[in-house]
């Protein structure tokens, strides 16, 4: 029968069949140690040279890295295996000997390694990371599914910047300017005025020329959208939400953590509610650890959101930015309009933001202020200010960077691992 190596312990002293991937072998003479994969697990099969014909021992003998084969073998407990399993092969059939394997043992240049990235994922640390990427998914969405919200799929192309920026890809939209979408959060405030709690996951694209460990060109986004919520609930929503994400990967990706090297103390204490700081006590902070030359009014960067973030050993809110340095539909704070109801959730170990969200304005004529002071083309936003016609009310939202938060819990020095084929500054291939 066909089994899967994931599944190979259900077939303990069972002769099965595996189909797969030669991901490393070597001898000692009359035997040959075969490391192989299938895409779900990896697992070693024993060949002894007098259990075996003469032609199974040849095939064996040609059989060169990535070559794709079936193999028979009896399944044994072995606690010295990664796995816990090995196998006694008792016959192989060889689909296709692959060419000379371009990824070697040794070490390779990035370039490199990103110009074969249709190959590097077969690697058993990137098929951990892109395991871990699954389960934070298959997290976010059942957190957000049982709590009530909605799954609604945004437009890609777009008519307009959702923030007011230029970083935008434009392209011909038949006779018309169009551009990749940046945020799929506008629409969402829409169908939350429709279904009450509602988020999208989906690409995002910024034409933003930075060459960072935290950038890239297309990117996944997490976007909830919540009618009648405030400022106040939806900091809990976010996390609630990361602290559940962390922990079903605790639970569910241990294996792929230990392949990682991850450190798992790190990870154990997310666990909400996490600590704030308003804009102010964080430019207070930086004062202090040398950053003089930061004035209010400035946006943080890179090294600010770390200095801050190594003060805490969880994620981090920073509430209430200036009203200049966000976006035109954040509701300034009532008591205080300079800053607005908005907070950005950094995560520990220098990774950064990873949440960005507000309550939104749901007065029309503040909004219509809004637009002014920000030049923004009022015909391109009309469908916008409809939803402050015709039912306004609070609202809030954020988004989260797929991408970062990956990145965060794997432990990773760059965001280019996170996603199967990243598109990044001078990297559209392959």
């Amino acid at each position: 029968m066909l089994t899967t190596i994931k599944e190979i312990s259900a077939h303990v002293g069972k002769e099965v069949k595996v189909g797969g991937w030669l991901y490393n072998k070597r001898s000692s003479g009359k035997i040959q140690f075969l490391q192989l994969r299938d895409g779900t697990g990896f697992i070693q099969g024993i060949l002894v040279k007098k259990q075996v014909s003469p032609e199974v021992w040849e095939q064996a003998n040609h059989l060169t890295q990535e070559s794709s084969l079936y193999v028979w073998g009896v399944v044994r407990e072995d606690e010295r295996a990664p796995g816990g399993y090995e196998m006694d092969i008792t016959n192989i059939e060889v689909i296709q000997i692959a060419e000379e394997y371009p990824i070697a043992k040794k070490e390779h240049g990035v370039d490199f390694l990103m110009d074969h990235r249709h190959l590097w994922i077969r690697s058993p640390r990137q098929q951990a990371i892109l395991r871990i990427r699954a389960e934070i998914i298959r997290a976010i969405q059942g957190f957000l599914d049982e709590n009530g919200f909605t799954l609604v799929d945004p437009p890609v192309l777009t008519p307009s910047s959702c923030e007011g920026t230029t970083n935008l890809f434009h392209t011909k939209y038949f006779d018309e300017d169009a551009y990749l979408t940046q945020s799929g959060q506008l629409y969402m405030e829409a169908a939350a005025m429709a279904l009450n709690k509602v988020y999208s996951f989906g690409p995002t694209f910024r034409a933003e020329k930075s060459k960072t460990r935290r950038h890239l060109i297309e990117f996944w986004m997490i976007e909830p959208e919540m009618a009648f919520v405030d400022h106040e609930e939806s900091l809990k929503i976010q996390e609630q939400l990361v602290a559940h994400t962390v922990q079903a990967v605790l639970a569910n990706c241990k294996q792929e953590l230990k392949t990682l090297d991850r450190d798992l103390s790190a990870l154990e204490n997310i666990k909400a509610p996490f600590p704030r700081i308003t804009y102010d006590e964080a430019v207070e902070l930086l004062h202090k650890e040398g950053f003089a030359d930061f004035t209010w009014g400035d946006d943080f960067g890179a090294p600010h959101e770390t200095k801050i973030a190594e003060s805490f050993d969880r994620p981090v809110f920073i509430t209430h930015y200036p009203t200049e340095v966000k976006s035109f539909y954040m509701k300034p704070d009532p008591n205080r309009p300079e800053v607005v109801l908005c907070a950005d959730m950094i995560a520990p170990e220098g990774y950064g933001e990873i949440i960005g969200g507000s309550q939104r304005i749901d007065d029309p004529v503040l909004l219509e202020q809004r637009y002014e002071q920000h030049a923004l083309p009022r015909e391109a936003y009309e469908w916008y200010m409809d939803l402050r016609k015709y039912g306004t009310v609070p609202h809030s939202g954020f988004g989260l960077g797929l991408e970062r938060t990956v990145a965060w819990i794997c432990g990773l020095d760059h965001v280019r691992e996170t996603i199967p084929f990243p598109r990044m500054l001078y990297r559209l291939y392959p």
